[in-house]
C-alpha cells in the first residue's frame, strides 16, 4: 500500500519543465482578437438590452473562450467543432437539466457541468468553457431561465458566432504561417 502511495504521489511532481514564452508578436494578435471579440459582444449586450444592469449576452464563459481561439488557435479545443458544438451542446443539457430536474442549485449545477462533459465527449465537441455555459443556464438570472432553450441560440449561437467570425479574420491577418485558423472544420 505504501509503495502505491509513493508511485501515486511520484506523478504529481511533473515531468517537464515550463514552456518558453510565446513571441511578443503572438502575444499582441491574441491580445488584438480578445479585444475586438469581447468589445463587439460587450456591445450587441448594450445595445439590445432594454435593463443596463442585465448582462445576458455577457456570457462569463466567452472570456475562456477568448483565451483559446486567440492565444491558442491550433489547439483541439479552439477549433470550430469543438467551440461552436460546446458551447450550444452545453447550453442545451444545462437548459434541459433546469427544466426537467427539480433538485437543489448545488446538486443540479454538479449534474449540468458534468453531464456537458460527458456529451461534449461523445459528439467529439470538446471545448472546457462549455462547462461554464451549460453552469449559467442553471445559476443565470430570471431572463436566462425565461428564454428556455432559446437561451442555446441567443445569445449562445449568436455569441459564437461573432467571436468564431472574429477569429477567422484577426488569426488569418498574420503572416506567420503557423497562426491560422482552424486547423480543420468538422
Amino acid at each position: 500500500m505504501r509503495k502505491k502511495v509513493k508511485v501515486y504521489t511520484k506523478r504529481m511532481r511533473g515531468f517537464e519543465g515550463c514552456p518558453p514564452r510565446e513571441p511578443f508578436s503572438r502575444i499582441l494578435w491574441s491580445w488584438l482578437g480578445s479585444l475586438v471579440a469581447i468589445y463587439i459582444i460587450s456591445s450587441l449586450n448594450e445595445k439590445i438590452h432594454i435593463d443596463p444592469t442585465d448582462t445576458l449576452f455577457l456570457v462569463g464563459s466567452f472570456g475562456a473562450s477568448a483565451v483559446l481561439i486567440f492565444a491558442a488557435p491550433q489547439a483541439d479545443f479552439s477549433q470550430p467543432r469543438n467551440f461552436l458544438g460546446g458551447h450550444v451542446i452545453s447550453a442545451l443539457v444545462g437548459i434541459t437539466l433546469y427544466k426537467f430536474l427539480h433538485l437543489e442549485i448545488e446538486i443540479l449545477s454538479a449534474i449540468a457541468v458534468s453531464t456537458a462533459i460527458v456529451v461534449m465527449h461523445l459528439t467529439r465537441t470538446l471545448h472546457p468553457p462549455g462547462g461554464a455555459t451549460a453552469l449559467v443556464a442553471i445559476v443565470g438570472g430570471a431572463q436566462t431561465h425565461a428564454l428556455g432553450y432559446l437561451f442555446a441560440f441567443f445569445p449562445i449561437l449568436l455569441d459564437s458566432f461573432v467571436m468564431f467570425s472574429i477569429a477567422l479574420l484577426i488569426n488569418n491577418l498574420s503572416s506567420n504561417t503557423k497562426r491560422h485558423y482552424p486547423r480543420y472544420w468538422f
